[in-house]
């Protein structure tokens, strides 16, 4: 595999894992580049030990397909000064972006008819 910042990378793993199995928290080295976690890091994580684990959908959680959508994803282009707007609203910014479209065709019923 080639690198272009450093140049020929290995793709041959040289690490013992068996010694690092083998740590415990009080030898590994914390600094400012590398601070120690804390259990709200840990929070949300998900741990299997298998490939079989990884893949199985009853051991992970996740959303799964939509099953019945009740939206449609599409690209659309909007100016720069709405979308910061509602971006500057904070989390949640798209559902009021299309409450406000909603707003807006219950405003206007002769193109809600479409």
């Amino acid at each position: 595999m080639k690198n272009e910042a450093i140049g020929n990378v290995s793709t041959v793993n040289v690490t013992d894992w068996a010694k690092v199995a083998d740590l415990t928290d009080d030898d590994i080295i914390c600094d400012d580049d590398c601070p120690a976690t804390t259990e709200t890091d840990w929070a949300n994580a998900f741990v299997c030990h298998s490939a079989e684990e990884l893949h199985n959908e009853a051991v992970r959680r996740t959303r799964g397909k939509n099953k019945a959508p009740t939206k449609e994803q599409v690209v659309i282009r909007y100016d720069a000064d709405i979308l910061s707007a509602f971006r500057a609203t904070g989390k949640g910014w798209q559902t009021r972006m299309n409450d406000a479209l909603k707003e807006w065709l219950s405003q206007h019923p002769d193109l809600s008819q479409v």
